[in-house]
């Protein structure tokens, strides 16, 4: 593993999330002490998804908990998966129908749960990481839901990258091959089918995957830490063909992007840009149009749901005061739409998506008591 990372089981730690890099950190995160007694959560199921075509879908509160209680990672028909607040990120799965709890993961000392879940009627993919001391690990555990037994799932490339992308039961993730490169895997959580998509030489690596219904958009990085640093943008067809790159704005400043039916939206920061908590993001309808500028993003908060991209936007008004909005963009579109817009002061956590539902955790830290609200949208 080439940087630190840190659990996505508390609410600081999911937003700093939001702006990690790809080069190694040594900024603490701060992990809230959990209450002695944590309410049951209180979960809504929304409406089925549909598209809307372009009207703005409406929000449904889906779960509001104490920032050290309980936090939604994702849901879906039958199941919802929430982690607590306790230092390892302990996971918890239940049945949504009949409220019992299928599966209580509690990682090995040392451990802690990294976001997301993989998840789908059957099965859960939970991923755990030991960053710290002389010799890093990732692990990860593939539980049936049926019957709650997990086992380490042997036939797939060991994770060399703590960054897993997902849409519902595809994912990808990064594994170094017996060439010691770095290797692009898509893998099926139901049949732990996989291929690899494309490998990189050492010292170089591949990171960021972000998977759509079709598609799947990574960063390979060349020549980390040294001047000829390198960092661009590809994207693959989930069945079939090999990583086509995107091209850049600003060649090797390219940090993460989505991709669907052949439309890119993606975001450039230089590595020695003092803010990379912001980047610059760009949109191409197809790999020979040209880059449409759309203004700054959060960092790493692109994703793919449904039809559409979507991600996060952060403003800073002329008292210091923060603003954050949802946008999304889909082809056909000249300028992207504002989905959602947080309340001033109120911090957003990088988005998932499920079932063509996008989630997302709002934190309310300025008030008394502080809480979070996780809300849900059928894009």
């Amino acid at each position: 593993m080439r940087r630190r990372t840190v659990a996505a089981g508390t609410l600081l730690v999911l937003v700093v999330a939001g702006c990690s890099s790809t080069e190694p950190t040594t900024t603490p995160t701060p992990t809230p002490t959990p209450a002695t007694t944590t309410p049951k959560p209180s979960i809504t199921t929304p409406g089925r998804p549909t598209d809307s075509g372009t009207a703005i879908p409406a929000w449904a509160n889906v779960l509001r908990q104490p920032v050290d209680g309980q936090h939604l990672v994702t849901q879906q028909r039958r199941y919802v998966v929430t982690r607590g607040s306790d230092e390892a990120g302990t996971t918890t799965i239940t049945d949504r129908t009949s409220k019992k709890v299928v599966v209580h993961h509690v990682p090995a000392t040392g451990f802690v749960a990294q976001s997301p879940v993989v998840l789908d009627d059957h099965w859960a993919l939970i991923e755990d990481i030991r960053s710290d001391g002389p010799d890093p690990q990732i692990t990860v555990i593939r539980y049936d839901l049926t019957t709650g037994k997990g086992t380490s799932p042997a036939t797939l490339p060991p994770v060399s990258e703590p960054e897993i992308g997902a849409y519902d039961g595809t994912f990808a993730y990064s594994s170094t091959d017996a060439k010691n490169r770095s290797c692009l895997i898509v893998a099926d959580l139901a049949t732990l089918k996989s291929r690899a998509v494309t490998c990189v030489a050492a010292p170089g690596y591949i990171a960021d995957p972000v998977v759509s219904v079709d598609t799947v958009t990574f960063s390979e990085i060349i020549a980390p830490e040294t001047a000829g640093r390198c960092k661009r943008v590809l994207s693959a067809s989930l069945s079939r063909g090999t990583a086509q790159p995107v091209p850049a704005a600003t060649n090797c400043i390219q940090w993460s992007g989505a991709t669907i039916g052949g439309s890119t939206v993606w975001s450039e920061v230089a590595a020695n840009d003092p803010d990379q908590y912001q980047s610059k993001a760009y949109v191409r309808e197809s790999g020979d149009s040209p880059a449409r500028p759309l203004g700054t993003v959060v960092t790493d908060t692109i994703l793919a749901c449904g039809n559409w991209i979507l991600w996060e936007v952060r403003t800073v008004g002329s008292t210091g005061e923060e603003r954050y909005q949802i946008n999304r963009w889909r082809r056909g579109l000249t300028t992207p739409q504002r989905m959602y817009a947080a309340k001033p002061g109120v911090a957003l956590t990088p988005m998932t998506c499920q079932d063509n539902t996008v989630y997302v955790e709002a934190a309310y830290l300025a008030s008394t008591p502080t809480y979070t609200e996780t809300i849900s949208a059928a894009v």
